[in-house]
């Protein structure tokens, strides 16, 4: 449980030291980040910073049955960068300790301070024979 804790701290501090920036342009560099692990928490809080930014109604990361990963936003059904197959199933993992969502599919409420605000977020994790995903629902 503390682990998960501290992930979801991580993120929180992630999220304010990038606060200024570009998240967008941000997410596109990720693929090349060398820690995974750390590439992933990263992900998770430009994604973030990005919805709320452009006012996104959601954000969803899927990975293929081949493990090729994508990315889209509904505001517009814009595709987002990809963080690429090794950050992505990552970031599925992380968001997963994060949750404690364990099943094929669940849903909860994940709350993300950022600066001296904060909002409430929907995670949705749904995982089949030959796909996963995780929904950021803001």
């Amino acid at each position: 449980m503390k682990d998960a804790d501290n992930l979801h701290l991580k993120v929180q501090e992630l999220c304010a030291c990038f606060s200024a920036t570009d998240p967008l342009k941000e997410m596109s560099e990720i693929k090349s980040d060398k820690n995974p692990d750390e590439a992933a928490l990263k992900w998770i809080a430009l994604a973030a910073l990005h919805g709320v930014n452009n006012n996104a109604e959601k954000i969803t990361l899927k990975e293929s049955s081949k493990g090729d990963i994508s990315v889209t936003a509904e505001y517009k059904k814009t595709e987002l960068p990809s963080p690429g197959n090794a950050v992505g199933q990552k970031v599925i993992e992380t968001m997963r300790r994060i949750t404690h969502i364990e099943e094929d599919k669940g849903t909860t409420r994940l709350a993300l301070g950022i600066m001296d605000s904060s909002i409430d977020l929907s995670v949705k994790i749904k995982e089949k024979k030959d796909s996963r995903e995780i929904s950021l629902k803001f």
